[in-house]
């Protein structure tokens, strides 16, 4: 799968659409033309809005997306992220959402910094 079909795909997922779950062309341009780092910024930036709007469906989307584009090459790193993202949903589905925006504000704010990206 190429890489813009990949990003098509997550941005979908991750932010919706209208009834066809399409999103709309505008976004899905700008969508392609995030790097990885950015793109990743940006999925934690939506469960982090998403968890003050209380969006069960969508926090979970974000993990499920960020579960998935993990790369278990770097097996250490990819595993240690996916216990965190696990946890993170157990958290939403027992209503502490507190507990999962806490580790993923860490986890933007790291990534953010190692990526010399603030938006």
């Amino acid at each position: 799968m190429s890489s813009i079909a990949a990003k098509q795909i997550a941005a979908g997922r991750a932010y919706g659409g209208n009834k066809e779950g399409l999103i709309p062309a505008y976004f899905e341009q700008e969508v392609l033309l995030w790097s990885k780092e950015k793109l990743i910024l940006k999925m934690y930036d939506l469960f982090l809005v998403s968890n003050k709007k209380k969006d069960f469906v969508k926090m979970n989307r974000v993990l499920i997306e960020l579960m998935s584009a993990l790369n278990f090459d770097y097996e250490e790193q990819a595993t240690r992220l996916y216990r965190l993202y696990e946890f993170c949903q157990r958290c939403i589905f027992q209503k502490k959402y507190d507990n999962a925006e806490y580790i993923i504000r860490e986890l933007r704010d790291s990534w953010a910094q190692a990526f010399k990206i603030e938006g």
